[in-house]
């Protein structure tokens, strides 16, 4: 899928996370991230950029991040808003900072 991506000229590809992040804390999260490396090692041998999104969080992104460093973008609406209301927006994005350094 990540070769066709390449072939239709887009720029870069994005890591669609829910199953990631649904089956995080229920699994061994080696085995549940291992195809998210795999298509982002192959995007990046091909010179595409790397975006992730959906259900990521602050229980779930630092993982996620550490195994797949060279991401460009990741996408967090919901947790970031739901984790605001707890915690503050300006505490809440620099949690998220955070996880991605």
């Amino acid at each position: 899928m990540v070769r066709g991506a390449k072939e239709v000229g887009t720029d870069r590809i994005e890591l669609y996370t829910e199953p990631y992040a649904r089956c995080y804390s229920e699994a061994d999260r080696e085995a549940v991230i291992r195809p998210f490396v795999a298509a982002a090692e192959e995007a990046r041998r091909l010179g595409l950029g790397i975006n992730a999104g959906h259900d990521l969080s602050l229980v779930n992104l630092a993982y996620f991040k550490l195994q797949i460093p060279f991401l460009d973008e990741v996408s967090i609406g919901h947790a970031l808003i739901c984790d605001a209301l707890y915690l503050g927006l300006e505490t809440t994005i620099q949690r998220y900072l955070d996880c991605l350094k």
